[in-house]
């Protein structure tokens, strides 16, 4: 039987304990599961019979790797068929990041647009099973779009903290349209996401943040996934994008269970990008990745990005993320609005388009590869965490020539479009369009 451990003084509580955090010294809780004959080959084998079963449950991504998911009837499954999201080569990406080869996970085809849908199928699952009939989520937009279309299968009611101005509106119109009730707060996420935490400690509302680790249980079915379909073989590395940091976690927690269970005989280095003006997991590593102890993490205050995904300076799962670290001799990088804004063309010119968040594994990546880090040779997989519809606005303005931020002092700083494809304006005239196309 699974159960909740505590990260950092280990003791343990069922998994019907309604609870994030430890009770006896507020660390982060892990779902631990028993270690037992079911491993290795076995494991994989039902794993991969499954691919093929027409049960709801096995057709999803997530559920079809229920061995080390937390229990749940399948009665009780909330499933929207998330997972089974492509694995695509990137040449163009490849060439532009200094890689021979480069690959792209891209979690954005899931039902609701973004990497959420997988942790958020779990944590609605769990709040079902503990009787609850309302949920609640701080969001920066995806993880409210993923939690409002969630409760509403479910039946629940869903309230989404947002901050004031600081999401997209592609984002914010899917939690309305699935009925959540949306509340926009003057200040940061990360007020948000205090406030957020207050209201489900004093309410029967149940919070679905990535502070909840059953959401992290659902997410680190993308490393289950990514090894199924490259056959159980593991690439070197992991590249993904660092906002909350409840992503990188999960999936580092996915592989290291895999290893302990003999299903692969390495952990990928977990490599985790970051934005410049929202680093302080970057500036932390820097400080203690030479040491045993990582505590007195320093949020960034007023973290800024345009990448609004990871725009998070207090993130939640720092702890779990240092961890990863650990686990698997992984890095952390960050990198420049610029840097961010070009990769992000770059990724489009190979078909496939990511919302900016995403980008930053492409930009870090080049940035590696330029420093010596990351070889050109090695096996990569890089995670796309959202769909390039999630913030049509950046895009537009980056190919138009328009895309701009104001710095902390208040000053316009615009971006170069330097892989622009660019608008052509020409009259409503026969002549000038096949004088435009080239005939």
């Amino acid at each position: 039987m699974p159960s909740l451990r505590c990260i950092n003084c280990q003791t343990e509580f069922p998994t019907t304990s309604r609870i994030y955090t430890c009770s006896s010294c507020s660390g982060l809780l892990d779902v631990v599961y028993e270690l037992n004959e079911f491993t290795g080959e076995r494991l994989m084998s039902v794993w991969d019979w499954r691919r093929a079963s027409p049960k709801a449950v096995d057709q999803s991504g997530v559920w079809r790797f229920r061995e080390l998911l937390p229990d749940a009837d399948e009665s009780e499954i909330v499933t929207l068929s998330e997972g089974n999201t492509q694995i695509w080569e990137a040449p163009r990406s490849a060439g532009f990041a200094g890689m021979n080869r480069l690959a792209f996970k891209h979690l954005g085809m899931n039902p609701t647009g973004s990497f959420k849908d997988l942790g958020m199928t779990t944590g609605i699952t769990q709040a079902k099973r503990l009787g609850a009939t309302s949920v609640a989520c701080a969001s920066t937009g995806n993880t409210s779009a993923s939690m409002a279309a969630y409760a509403a299968r479910a039946g629940m009611k869903s309230y989404v903290f947002i901050p004031s101005g600081q999401i997209s509106l592609g984002k914010l119109s899917q939690a309305l349209d699935y009925g959540s009730q949306v509340l926009q707060l003057e200040g940061d996420f990360d007020d948000a996401m205090r406030l957020v935490r207050e209201v489900a400690n004093e309410t029967p509302i149940y919070l679905l943040n990535s502070v909840n680790p059953f959401r992290l249980e659902g997410q680190k079915t993308i490393a289950f996934e990514l090894l199924q379909q490259r056959g159980w073989q593991a690439p070197d590395r992991i590249v993904v994008p660092g906002g909350n940091l409840g992503n990188s976690s999960a999936i580092a927690k996915g592989f290291h269970e895999l290893l302990e269970r003999g299903v692969i005989e390495k952990m990928p280095k977990i490599t985790i990008i970051q934005a410049e003006g929202a680093n302080p997991l970057y500036r932390h590593w820097l400080q203690h990745r030479d040491q045993k102890e990582s505590e007195n993490f320093e949020p960034v205050p007023h973290a800024f990005t345009m990448a609004t995904a990871i725009k998070i300076g207090n993130p939640v799962s720092w702890p779990k993320a240092m961890r990863a670290l650990e686990w698997s001799d992984g890095e952390v990088e960050f990198v420049t609005e610029q840097e961010i804004a070009d990769a992000k063309a770059v990724i489009g010119s190979d078909g496939i388009g990511c919302e900016p968040a995403s980008a930053v594994t492409l930009a870090g990546i080049k940035k590696l590869v330029a420093a010596g880090t990351i070889h050109s040779d090695e096996d990569i997989v890089a995670i796309l965490t959202g769909h390039v519809l999630k913030d049509p606005d950046y895009t537009v303005n980056y190919h138009r020539g328009t895309l701009s931020y104001s710095d902390k002092n208040g000053h316009k700083v615009e971006l170069q479009s330097n892989h622009a494809n660019a608008f052509t304006q020409i009259p409503a005239e026969r002549t000038a369009i096949l004088k435009a196309l080239g005939f």
